[in-house]
């Protein structure tokens, strides 16, 4: 049974692979707390997006790959700040023109260049196989800024994530932390993209978080259960992935849908069950 089990680690493509889910399954988990919080969760999904559209055009220009797309998707998002903040378009709706609008130039882009068009399958919808020993050490570096930034902007992130408002009163430079957010969630959708694909990373930012979020409302614990549940789900989805013959980003964000459909409907039941439990004591 053992050796079951163990059997694709020998091989090294599945050992990067699975490596790279963990630790991009943990990072969306830690930043997805946040995105959830804010009820951002529609701009991770139109950043990657909009992102795709800064791979394509690294790739036309022969940029490197990692800084196009990252200076691209950041500056989209602090274009969507600027809009929000200067304008009186919603957030939404700034995030819906923008990101589409970028992700048009990236298809128009493999329409006109056709040699390439392959090679951005795996930008679409992840190629975590694919994952070499430099993507590696790119996403662990991109784990480890965040991990630092947050924890030393712990108390800025959070104050502007519940009351952004009540922040600035307070003297919270929350233009700049909103920057700063947006520059660490690109990092973190440019690390992910090569696992997950731009489809599937606004499942992976938001399942986690919203799963932990039924479990506890301490704050603390939340970060904690989300990336745990981020990095636990991208290690099971690998291994499931590789004996049912599935893509591993969908597999992975498949087996997150399925956590949260269970912890769901557990504390559903606990919620029915204690209900039952007063209405007996009451009478």
């Amino acid at each position: 049974m053992m050796d079951f089990l163990l059997e694709p680690f020998q091989f090294e493509f599945f050992r990067n692979g699975t490596l790279a889910a963990v630790m991009a399954g943990g990072l969306c988990g830690l930043i997805g707390v946040y995105i959830v919080l804010r009820g951002m969760s529609y701009i991770g999904h139109g950043l990657s997006h909009a992102i795709f559209g800064g791979a394509v055009v690294s790739f036309v220009l022969q940029w490197n790959f990692y800084l196009g797309a990252g200076l691209w998707g950041f500056l989209a998002a602090v274009l969507i700040n600027q809009t929000v903040r200067r304008t009186r378009i919603s957030a939404d709706a700034a995030i819906g023109v923008i990101t589409t609008a970028s992700f048009a130039i990236g298809v128009a882009l493999i329409s006109r260049y056709r040699s390439f068009t392959r090679s951005f399958d795996a930008a679409l919808f992840g190629n975590i196989l694919g994952v070499t020993q430099a993507d590696l050490w790119v996403i662990a570096a991109v784990t480890l800024i965040s991990a630092l930034s947050i924890f030393f902007l712990y108390k800025q992130l959070l104050f502007t994530t519940f009351d952004s408002e009540v922040a600035q009163v307070y003297g919270v430079r929350t233009e700049w932390i909103d920057t700063f957010f947006a520059l660490m969630l690109a990092g973190v959708l440019i690390a992910s993209m090569q696992i997950l694909g731009v489809t599937l990373i606004a499942a992976a930012l938001v399942t986690p978080a919203i799963t932990a979020r039924l479990l506890t409302d301490s704050f603390n614990r939340m970060i904690i259960l989300s990336t745990s549940i981020g990095a636990a789900t991208g290690f099971t989805g690998m291994v499931l992935s590789f004996y049912v013959d599935v893509a591993s980003g969908a597999t992975i964000v498949l087996t997150q849908a399925l956590v949260f459909l269970i912890v769901l409907a557990v504390m559903s039941l606990r919620h029915q069950s204690g209900r039952r439990l007063l209405h007996t004591h009451v009478g």
